[in-house]
């Protein structure tokens, strides 16, 4: 009998969907947006980081929270990306 030591980081489409709540044709339609960027195997298989899950929630909250579609959403998230980013380079500045 063989037992995994630890989990894999990697999710197929169908194990990150259910964990994510979401059907796999919107997980697929998330990737055709960029919302989600999944490791392709060398079999074309889409392989879903665990840590992909806090992006969907944040998608999922902002596409709850606010009335915009999912190109939308993923402008406010480059949006917020971008801030992220200025807000860091400031703080560095203000260090320095």
């Amino acid at each position: 009998m063989m037992y995994a030591l630890m989990c894999s980081p990697y999710l197929s489409t169908d194990e990150f969907a259910a964990a994510a709540g979401l059907h796999p044709d919107l997980v697929g339609r998330l990737v055709a947006l960029g919302l989600l960027e999944p490791h392709i195997d060398e079999r074309g298989n889409r392989w879903f980081a665990r840590t992909q899950l806090i992006q969907v929630a944040r998608i999922r909250r902002l596409h709850a929270g606010l009335p915009l579609n999912y190109v939308a959403v993923g402008i406010v998230l480059d949006l917020l990306t971008r801030i992220d980013e200025l807000e860091a380079q400031l703080r560095r500045r203000t260090w320095t």
